[in-house]
């Protein structure tokens, strides 16, 4: 059965099959919200000409990539996550788009080694801290977390979420298994309550006392500041980029990939291409405060004003590929329990 798509769905599956064969058109899945990307696809068409049909949903996109096979319409997969990215090149569901554009934009730890997808923004994982209740410099690792100076003070977004599971595997790569699967016991001593809600509600948890410490995606904190009421969350804590003094922050990527029977498949590449480029990256990190995977590209005010930080160098191809052990690890430590 093909799994129902959110109402965020503009294009119906019958109305992409009906211009799937148009030749200057491309046909997108998107886990992106409108919103995001919208004003990219606008700009591409007003650029190129070509017109960018686009299905929106929550999840079941590569459930339905499946289903359909190669009667599928669908030319390029947006996904939020290095975890996607690598289901889409576990399953087989897409090919490789060689491009010196893309080859040129997008540095290597931000690709497919074999040019399978190619991440387009870069979010780091952060930890937040109380301003009363944490002093500046008292947490400085990811690993620190683990220290029983935080018992009763941590809260924590379930440890199976896709953000986690990517930070698990990146301390995998950093630290072996059974370190980290150490590190994944002392974290769950030190929850002040149990695993729960998304990255926002972290904060909020921060701001209402609830605990001290939390680890979230750094454009939430950005979202967050823009909404009149959820400000007071994000101004009550303060941001700490982890591991400075060594390997640098885990960071993850939003990416695109080439369906493997991508039906406009040039227009298709133009499109991959128009994304990593200088006037896409801008607005990209201008709408949702992420970091532009091009280099050179400028930062929205926001990110500046945090200053700039080390990123862990491990390719993301090689955090990818550490998910199923990280997960078993999460599973063994009962950490959501």
């Amino acid at each position: 059965m093909i799994p129902r798509l959110a109402r965020a769905a503009i294009i119906s599956l019958s109305a992409l099959t009906c211009t799937a064969q148009a030749s200057e058109e491309v046909n997108v899945y998107s886990y992106r919200q409108p919103f995001l990307v919208e004003p990219i696809f606008k700009a591409f068409t007003d650029e190129t000409g070509i017109e960018v049909n686009v299905v929106f949903a929550k999840k079941g996109l590569i459930e339905r990539l499946k289903l359909e096979d190669r009667n599928s319409p669908a030319d390029l997969m947006l996904t939020t996550d290095i975890g996607s990215l690598n289901d889409l090149v576990e399953g087989d569901l897409v090919q490789a788009a060689a491009s010196d554009v893309l080859e040129a934009n997008i540095p290597s730890a931000y690709r497919d080694p074999d040019d399978r997808w190619f991440g387009l923004t870069v979010r780091a994982r952060i930890a937040v801290v109380s301003k009363e209740r944490v002093a500046d410099g008292a947490l400085k690792r990811y690993e620190d977390l683990a220290d029983p100076k935080w018992q009763g003070r941590l809260c924590s977004r379930s440890g199976k979420h896709v953000y986690n599971v990517a930070l698990v595997s990146s301390l995998i790569a950093a630290d072996g298994e059974a370190v980290t699967r150490a590190w994944l016991d002392g974290v769950k001593a030190n929850l002040a309550r149990k695993p729960q809600g998304n990255d926002r509600g972290q904060v909020k948890a921060i701001s209402e006392g609830a605990c001290d410490v939390a680890l979230i995606n750094n454009y939430y904190m950005g979202n967050m500041l823009a909404d009149p009421e959820q400000a007071a969350w994000a101004e009550s804590v303060s941001i700490v980029f982890p591991n400075q003094g060594d390997r640098g922050t885990h960071v993850n990527l939003s990416g695109v990939a080439l369906t493997k029977h991508a039906p406009n498949r040039e227009n298709a590449i133009r499109l991959m291409e128009f994304l990593s480029d200088d006037q896409a990256q801008a607005i990209y990190a201008k709408v949702n405060y992420e970091y532009p995977v091009k280099p050179g590209v400028a930062w929205s005010p926001l990110l500046q004003s945090w200053g700039t930080f080390k990123t862990d160098p491990v390719p993301l191809s090689e955090i990818a590929a550490l998910r199923v052990d990280a997960i078993k690890l999460v599973d063994e430590s009962g950490f959501d329990d």
